[in-house]
């Protein structure tokens, strides 16, 4: 018997994604549960200058083709720097320091400022995914072999794709995150009950407040939403991340936030808040953005500090539209213990890594099982004081 000849594949390093037909992308990343590896949403990064080597986000994306076909890709990028990852590996920085290793550039798999759980490889319905998964870790890491680059990084990955890769040798990084999940709910009363009394009193409280300074807080998405609320958006999203400084994490320019609305609007949630007497430019707002049943807080920003807009811009409103939609998770963003007392418990999410300095690379396999035990151990902490009916 004739042996078969093994499947051809050619590997292709792109400097852009809009060198990738949109179609034949999409082909692979509309399946995911996660709309941030959608073409738009990286494109629009890429064209707007907010992911780019200016920023220390040089995109360099992995791509595997047979003849002219598509078959998995892989957003990357080349980072000079830890900003806007939102998983902080400075005592890594550090320590390659003390010892002498370069530790920038590095490989790092993620949408650019966005934490949210979701990265993998894009393969192709009905292709061998062990066989890919493979060809591609070989490509990158002789990529970084050739460039000398510290490491690879996966961030915020899908959970199902993090065992795959620990099989490869990745170790895995324990975080958490702040998930509202719907229990059930038929409508906002139903989630208030779920809280003891005193916090279901504070809730009614705060949302009675934005009410009391003449509030009217609406939600628009697709074609509700009208051009210019686009570019108010990033007003709001400017002002936000200058209060914070280099933490601000101000990456996305305005003309980001404008093509969202020729093509992304679709998946966009706006929590606009009026005031009463004028409603036709908002005083406050929060960007979100879903698909199928999962819901993401991304942005928010007011004119001026007004008691619990932001628990209800960003918190109460998504979560009753969530509910009114058959949304099952909510994820409102990075940061901020305080989502524990609006019924977000902490829940895992994995990062991975793959040093390429063996000292580097010892330490990590030594002592990320004590990092991981010591972050689980505050993921149960959080998670006991949640405001829950016993």
């Amino acid at each position: 018997m004739l042996e078969q000849p093994k499947t051809q594949y050619s590997v292709a390093w792109i400097s852009k994604i809009a060198e990738i037909p949109q179609a034949s992308w999409d082909a692979l990343a509309m399946p995911l549960k996660t709309p941030f590896l959608e073409w738009d949403w990286l494109n629009n990064l890429e064209i707007s200058g907010s992911a780019s080597g200016k920023t220390g986000w040089l995109p360099h994306h992995l791509t595997v083709w047979r003849d002219k076909q598509l078959i998995a890709a892989a957003p990357l990028y080349v980072k000079s720097h830890s900003y806007g990852e939102f998983v902080f590996d400075n005592q890594w920085a550090d320590l390659a320091q003390r010892l002498g290793v370069q530790y920038y550039p590095k490989l790092m798999g993620m949408t650019p400022f966005t934490p949210a759980e979701g990265y993998r490889f894009l393969i192709a319905e009905g292709e061998d995914e062990d066989q890919l998964t493979d060809v591609m870790v070989s490509a990158i890491d002789h990529f970084c072999d050739r460039h000398n680059i510290s490491g690879c990084n996966f961030l915020y990955v899908d959970p199902e794709w993090r065992q795959r890769m620990e099989n490869r040798g990745f170790s895995t990084w324990l975080h958490h995150s702040y998930i509202w999940q719907n229990q059930g709910y038929q409508n906002f009363d139903g989630y208030l009950g779920a809280f003891n009394a005193n916090q279901r009193r504070n809730i009614k409280r705060e949302r009675k407040a934005v009410d009391q300074a003449g509030l009217l807080v609406k939600t628009l998405t697709g074609d509700e939403i009208p051009q210019p609320m686009f570019a108010q958006m990033y007003a709001f999203y400017e002002n936000t991340c200058d209060k914070f400084g280099w933490w601000g994490s101000k990456y996305l320019t305005k003309r980001f936030f404008e093509q969202l609305h020729h093509n992304y609007r679709d998946r966009v949630l706006f929590v606009a808040a009026y005031d009463k007497e004028n409603d036709t430019v908002p005083v406050g707002m929060s960007f979100c953005l879903y698909k199928g049943d999962r819901l993401y807080g991304r942005y928010w920003g007011s004119l001026q500090e007004i008691d619990c807009l932001h628990f209800d811009a960003c918190y109460y409103t998504p979560i009753e539209w969530a509910i009114n939609q058959g949304i099952q998770t909510f994820d409102p963003g990075a940061g901020g213990r305080h989502k524990k007392r609006r019924g977000f418990p902490a829940m895992p999410n994995y990062s991975l890594h793959r040093f390429y300095n063996n000292r580097l690379a010892q330490i990590l396999k030594s002592y990320i099982g004590q990092i991981n035990e010591r972050e689980q151990e505050e993921i149960d902490l959080i998670n006991q004081g949640l405001p829950f009916n016993q």
